[in-house]
């Protein structure tokens, strides 16, 4: 009898539990829609968010009207939001993009839309059945450029991006980079030791996240509906890429301040849950449990004044136009925590881009900056370069696997400049090797002596020869003599085979070519301007510089046909044949040149 009483006593207990569980179950599982065809003026309803911390309040929410064709697919709700989390947050708040609406327990869509400047608690709903379209979008990773769409009269309701991590300085170079995408950052904590995020479900809040690790860069927004494994949020786009790769991360709100001008949440993304792959007018679309492909960074950087070393791992998504500002903006930041200064300074740099889909496997790349204002600024810019150039490549998307850098900052200013470069062979032959010696002079430093080996062409006819000595990083005398004859850069790039012709692996040899900062250049220089294309002599009055480019715009394709192709190619190599330099400790400026004599080859 006791043992009948026993097991009654623990089907009841399953029963009640099963009663409290199977409504919520129920109801998560199969949420009823409203359509906009069903929604009048006048009727109220309930929205739900997240203001502080994890936990969901509830705010109201009284429908004014329809505003026909004013959303990114149909139309939009208008409402009127009230309550007493409206009135703790001044109206709508930036990061409640997402709030679910409902309607009679059932989901009507997305707050999405509001007013700056105005009454904060009248916005705007971007409807269910619109997101819900999302789903069905192709996912090809083809990632779009479409600037974002506003409403007429109304404001897309701003997306707070936060960052971890980041210095004063870094913060504000971030800033710069983003400011064409409208996008402020705003600097945050991480997420409070102990906190349960839980299951992504509608209202909480939600983050998009660019770059993760041991710094984050991210976007708040709330999530509107959740259907097994796929989450609609936010009800507007956050940068409109169309079909991208994002993180999907859990999030936390540490408060949501209000403001005369808008509303915002402060808060922070969380644990990668999944992938946002959809980025368009009515939300961002994602699923959880599956990731988006990354670029893994390590950054190692010491000063060699304090023997501080500073290093970072993070991940950076694959995006043309982000992935390249992200990665430097992060590079810089992890530079000035190591140095923890700004001012001027030296700076060894090497890097390595290790990707799929591009000539090589692997871009490999030393260098020396010097910058008397910002040398952290100074030492990012060929990393900066060398990204752009892969991931907005004109040839094929590239699939950047891996990044290591490394970077070593002196206060030093190790510059040093030519005084004079001599040989004590005037005299030579084709094919034979002379030595430069190249005198420099550093920056508050005893002048050396460094010889640069420099080979005769084997097909250099006999004759004077005019060698130019420079610095790696300084401009070729040939060009600041187009300049001073005052040729445009755009007319002396009508010289140059256009660069829709030129192959993939050209462009990355050109720039793993490049001279180096700290090398010291040895090449024959050629004076004699007639054989530049499209140049003329100079015009005694300078008023007549219009009639000098229209003149050279007219000339140009006459003078590149007459230098045929063959002709060019065979230049290129010989140019390549003809120059000879050496690496040292010091950014080499200046220049100066040498004239050796060429004797008749010897006969074979």
């Amino acid at each position: 009898m006791i043992g009948l009483k026993k097991i009654f006593r623990q089907c009841r207990l399953a029963l009640l539990a099963l009663l409290l569980v199977l409504p919520v179950s129920l109801g998560h599982a199969a949420s009823e829609f409203m359509s906009v065809d069903e929604i009048k003026p006048g009727m109220q309803g309930i929205a739900k968010t997240v203001v502080s911390g994890i936990k969901r309040e509830e705010f109201g929410v009284e429908v004014l009207g329809i505003m026909k064709n004013k959303g990114a697919a149909g139309d939009l709700i208008l409402i009127r939001t009230y309550g007493d989390v409206i009135d703790r947050t001044g109206g709508i708040a930036q990061g409640m993009s997402g709030s679910p609406v409902y309607i009679n327990n059932k989901l009507v869509g997305a707050v999405a839309y509001g007013w700056s400047l105005t009454d904060h608690k009248i916005g705007m709903v971007t409807p269910i059945a619109d997101m819900l379209k999302l789903w069905d979008m192709p996912d090809k990773y083809n990632a779009s450029m479409v600037q974002t769409d506003q409403v007429p009269g109304f404001e897309q309701m701003a997306t707070p991006l936060m960052v971890a991590g980041f210095s004063e300085h870094a913060l504000a170079m971030l800033q710069d980079k983003l400011k064409p995408l409208n996008l402020v950052p705003y600097e945050v904590g991480e997420v409070p030791e102990g906190v349960e995020m839980g299951p992504l479900e509608p209202g909480n809040a939600v983050g998009v996240q660019l770059v993760r690790g041991d710094v984050s860069v991210g976007a708040l927004g709330t999530v509107t509906y959740v259907e097994g494994d796929k989450v609609l949020a936010f009800g507007h786009p956050f940068l409109k890429k169309g079909n991208i790769g994002y993180f999907m991360t859990n999030a936390y709100v540490f408060t949501t301040m209000s403001g005369l001008e808008n509303s915002f949440k402060v808060g922070t993304t969380g644990e990668a849950v999944g992938l946002i792959n959809q980025d368009r007018g009515e939300g961002v679309a994602g699923q959880i449990g599956k990731y988006p492909s990354i670029i893994p960074m390590l950054i190692m950087v010491k000063d060699n004044d304090t023997g501080k070393t500073q290093d970072a791992t993070v991940q950076v998504i694959q995006d043309e136009q982000l992935s390249p500002a992200l990665s430097a903006t992060t590079m810089f930041n992890v530079i000035d925590k190591a140095i923890d200064r700004v001012g001027s300074g030296t700076a060894k740099v090497s890097f390595e881009i290790t990707a799929r889909n591009m000539p090589g496997e692997t871009i490999k790349r030393e260098n020396m900056f010097y910058s008397g204002a910002n040398i952290g600024e100074a030492a990012v810019g060929e990393f900066f370069e060398a990204m752009s150039m892969l991931a907005g490549n004109q040839y094929h998307p590239v699939d950047i696997m891996d990044v290591k850098i490394n970077v070593n900052v002196d206060e030093e200013r190790r510059t040093a400049n030519i005084i004079e470069a001599q040989t004590k062979n005037i005299t030579g032959r084709p094919g034979e090797t002379i030595d430069i010696a190249v005198k420099l002079k550093p920056f508050r430093g005893e002048a050396f002596t460094r010889t640069v080996p420099f080979v005769i062409p084997s097909d250099q006819p006999a004759g004077a020869l005019t060698l130019e000595v420079r610095g790696g990083g300084m401009v070729p005398i040939l060009q600041l003599l187009s300049k001073r004859q005052g040729l445009d850069e755009e007319l002396l790039m009508l010289n140059k085979p256009k660069e829709k012709n030129k192959k993939f692996a050209d462009v990355i040899k050109d720039f793993l070519k490049r001279d180096r900062n700290n090398d010291i250049v040895v090449e024959i220089l050629d004076l004699d301007m007639g054989e530049v294309p499209g140049t003329a002599k100079p015009q005694k009055d300078n008023s007549d510089s219009k009639k000098q480019k229209d003149s050279l715009m007219q000339n140009s394709n006459a003078a590149l046909k007459k230098d045929s192709t063959e002709n060019r190619l065979q230049d290129k190599k010989n140019q390549e044949k003809a120059k000879s330099c050496i690496t040292t400790d010091y950014i080499i400026g200046g220049d100066t040149q040498i004239i050796i004599n060429v004797e008749k080859a010897a006969p074979k």
